[in-house]
């Protein structure tokens, strides 16, 4: 039986875009541009006619912006939304709103450059609408609700004991969780559910370079615990999250008691840089049973092996439950690999990851 190839409609003004995303897109057999809008206006049109199984969605636009049509569009007829951006540094604040309206995931427009770079970006283009094609999307999602956020935890801190008793470890507990499809939102909500003395916490979200920083600011903002994007070389401290950089591999070490991270370039592993391998494979061989793992939403099997290695080294291990998933790729594939100790639903994995990392 032949499979039907996923329908995309692209939107952005840029004509040169919209023919290099159609020719970028059409290259994988899986996948058909069913047409290609200079606008909202003209993209509305052509879904009256037929709903695409994907939009790829530009953010600035003459007539109507990216986000005000993607919020129509979550409203009154949800598709798996992409957003497409050049990425500078102004434009990412406005790519976090996209996610928070309901957009599933983001790439870079395709650009000119070294010959591997832009065979990787191609690549990256296309799995991510193919990813964004299996997302279950349910219309706009509620934005964070304000709330009133704990004093954080400080370096300085990090000098006393945690909640005035002696470590009985000579080291700290580690978590660590890998994300893709789906994981930016998920990821708001576990780490908005977590007290400010929380174990020191490292994240692989598949995301596309520069998009990491703003991901993380917004998430600083919103958290109890402090969030940031990792840099090399950075120290793993309660109370404290460190996100990888897009376009970077992060890898947790060791030094005597205390742990760290390192940022490094390198191939693409399992498809992705970061790979959510790399961490976990590191974390496997650098914290043992002192860590924790957790492989949430998101497709492909980017983290499943990873996760294995962590839980036959004494690691408490942990997937998200399809029900909870935007993509239910990565935690099914650990799952069938017995990588995960348990399976659970996304809101109780801020209280799984308290209770297995409590001393």
């Amino acid at each position: 039986m032949v499979r039907p190839k996923i329908r995309v409609l692209i939107i952005d003004d840029s004509a040169s875009v919209r023919q290099t995303l159609t020719s970028v897109l059409q290259e994988d057999p899986d996948i058909e541009v069913i047409a290609a809008a200079s606008d909202p206006f003209a993209a509305a049109r052509y879904i009256k006619d037929e709903v695409p199984d994907v939009i790829t969605l530009d953010v600035e636009m003459p007539r109507m912006d990216g986000i005000t049509f993607l919020r129509k569009i979550m409203e009154q007829c949800p598709v798996p939304v992409v957003m497409c951006s050049s990425l500078t540094e102004q434009g990412s604040e406005t790519l976090m709103q996209a996610l928070e309206a309901g957009a599933v995931d983001v790439i870079l427009k395709p650009r000119m450059g070294v010959a591997d770079h832009l065979a990787e970006s191609r690549m990256m283009i296309r799995e991510t609408v193919k990813g964004a094609a299996r997302a279950r999307v349910t219309g706009r999602k509620p934005a964070p609700a304000p709330r009133k956020v704990e004093a954080k935890l400080t370096a300085d801190a990090m000098l006393m004991p945690p909640s005035g008793r002696a470590m009985s470890k000579t080291t700290e507990m580690v978590v660590c969780i890998g994300a893709s499809t789906g994981g930016t939102e998920a990821l708001r909500e576990v780490l908005m559910a977590l007290p400010a003395n929380s174990p020191g916490i490292v994240i692989v979200q598949h995301m596309p370079e520069n998009f990491t920083r703003a991901f993380a600011k917004r998430l600083d903002g919103l958290c109890n615990v402090s969030v940031k994007e990792a840099q090399d070389g950075d120290t793993v401290m309660r109370g404290h999250v460190l996100i990888a950089p897009g376009g970077k591999h992060m890898l947790l070490e060791r030094q005597g008691a205390r742990y760290l991270v390192s940022v490094r370039d390198g191939p693409l592993v399992s498809r992705h840089r970061p790979s959510v391998d790399v961490l976990f494979r590191s974390a496997a061989r650098n914290a043992g049973s002192n860590a924790v793992g957790i492989i949430m939403t998101g497709m492909g099997d980017d983290g499943a092996r990873g996760l294995l290695e962590m839980k036959q080294c004494g690691a408490r291990t942990f997937a998200q439950d399809e029900a909870s998933c935007i993509v239910f790729g990565m935690p099914k594939e650990a799952i069938a690999r017995g990588a995960a100790d348990k399976v659970i639903p996304l809101g109780a994995i801020a209280r799984e990851l308290l209770h297995a990392t409590a001393r």
